[in-house]
């Protein structure tokens, strides 16, 4: 049991010194930007207009993908409530000092990372149909986790987890439903 204290203290500076470098050493107005526009492609109203546009506008049988999505979506998203009932971990801005904050700073708790795991949800399924899109969807994937960290809304860990949430429930959903 104390090595696996010790190896979450470990874990616990890591995430610290990350974000801390992450949030301070790469900002600039171009990536503050950037940043907070690229975040927004794992938020709820994003996501779900990409599905209910895509099951509109998209012809069958890629229709059903964003059926896929939307389960995965949904899946991952109540595994992310769980975690953040469970783990009650306080976001990088509100515990540590001197992050730069952003305009709507979130309350709630940091642990998992839902914008990461919902871009990962949806893009995973693409991927898993059309496996040369990978190229094209991971790229803003990976960028949402990273404008989580540089927001200091998430911890590299969190983000990590959610990535792997929203891959594991596309795969899942991949497998299982369709």
């Amino acid at each position: 049991m104390e090595m696996i204290r010790r190896l979450a203290v470990q874990l616990q500076k890591v995430d610290h010194r990350w974000v801390y470098y992450v949030n301070q050493q790469w900002k600039c107005r171009w990536m503050d930007w950037l940043m907070l526009r690229i975040t927004h492609l794992g938020g709820a109203g994003i996501t779900l207009t990409f599905l209910g546009l895509w099951m509109l506008f998209v012809p069958s049988p890629a229709r059903y993908w964003a059926v896929e999505g939307l389960m995965s979506l949904i899946f991952s998203h109540a595994a992310v409530r769980l975690g953040k009932h469970y783990w009650h971990r306080l976001r990088p801005y509100l515990q540590l000092s001197e992050l730069r904050t952003f305009p709507d700073s979130l309350q709630d708790y940091s642990f998992p990372s839902g914008h990461t795991t919902a871009a990962f949800s949806i893009v995973v399924v693409w991927i898993l149909h059309e496996p040369w899109l990978s190229c094209i969807l991971l790229p803003p994937a990976l960028l949402v986790g990273l404008s989580r960290i540089y927001l200091g809304l998430h911890y590299p860990t969190d983000v990590a987890v959610g990535a792997w949430l929203g891959t594991v429930f596309s795969i899942g959903c991949h497998y299982l439903f369709f």
